[in-house]
């Protein structure tokens, strides 16, 4: 791909598909308005995320100029210009926070906070050791949010929980993957860690996030939302997605979320699996 391309990481956008969860759970998918107001919504986190990539790069080109890895980044490596990527950011973020704003308003508070989050997280926060997983899981949460305001539909809290504890999860499986990689040297919020550390933090979050799946799915709530409590029936590709995960890890996976996802095909098609089966429940049960 072209430099400025690759700059984007459109391979990370899968990230923002949490956008799209509320229309899914919220029975909202066949409505025409509020599909169209969720996809632009998808499309300018999309944009926003790719704003802030750029930024992030151009912050860290020399550290990362040092990196056996992310020296082959276009602006690292020198084959994207600083003022290229610095005039693209700016672009993109105008103009995914200008068509939030006429075309769905009520999104763009989340879109915009996101984007606060991500730069503090660039500029501070992503040097304090545990505080910056925090902020990258609440950076999925507002992504949840930003979806569900598109879409008009309030939020289950579970759906909130169940979101940051796998985004906490995932956030932590990165910085394992770090630390076994190139030590404490790779971000300097790793000084102090260590693998069996990071590793029992997992733990916790793989087991919380497992429990706030399944409670959401029996609660009093979410049955009379759906009119049943079929939504059990996925528990188990949650449970043996997560279980994967792990086993990835152990063969030296988990420090690129979306690179895992795409290369391993169990994994892959347990997602796939696990998101066909909650739309044919919900939507064959309303």
């Amino acid at each position: 791909m072209p430099p400025l391309l690759r700059a984007l990481r459109p391979g990370q956008w899968t990230k923002n598909l949490f956008v799209l969860a509320p229309i899914l759970f919220g029975k909202a998918a066949g409505d025409p308005e509020r599909l169209a107001a969720t996809l632009l919504t998808f499309a300018c986190f999309c944009a926003i995320a790719s704003a802030l990539y750029l930024v992030n790069d151009v912050a860290d080109r020399e550290a990362d100029a040092l990196h056996p890895v992310k020296s082959r980044r276009p602006i690292a490596s020198g084959a994207l210009s600083v003022n290229t990527a610095l005039a693209t950011s700016v672009v993109l973020l105008a103009a995914a926070l200008t068509a939030l704003a006429l075309r769905a308003p009520s999104a763009l508070p989340y879109a915009a906070a996101y984007a606060v989050v991500v730069a503090l997280y660039t500029f501070v926060l992503k040097k304090v050791a545990l505080l910056d997983v925090f902020v990258v899981a609440s950076g999925f949460v507002l992504r949840v949010l930003a979806g569900s305001a598109a879409a008009a539909v309030t939020p289950s809290h579970w759906l909130l929980l169940c979101t940051f504890f796998l985004a906490l999860f995932l956030a932590l499986s990165k910085r394992r993957g770090e630390l076994l990689g190139s030590g404490s040297a790779s971000r300097k919020s790793l000084d102090g860690l260590t693998v069996s550390l990071v590793e029992s933090l997992e733990n916790v979050a793989t087991a919380v996030t497992i429990v706030s799946y399944a409670l959401y799915t029996v609660a009093p709530e979410t049955m009379s939302w759906f009119g049943s409590d079929r939504l059990l029936y996925t528990v188990p590709f949650v449970v043996f997605g997560l279980f994967r995960w792990r086993v990835l890890e152990v063969r030296g996976a988990g420090e690129d979320a979306t690179n895992d996802l795409f290369t391993d095909r169990g994994l892959l098609a347990t997602v796939v699996a696990w998101a066909a089966t909650c739309a044919g429940l919900i939507y064959s049960v309303s």
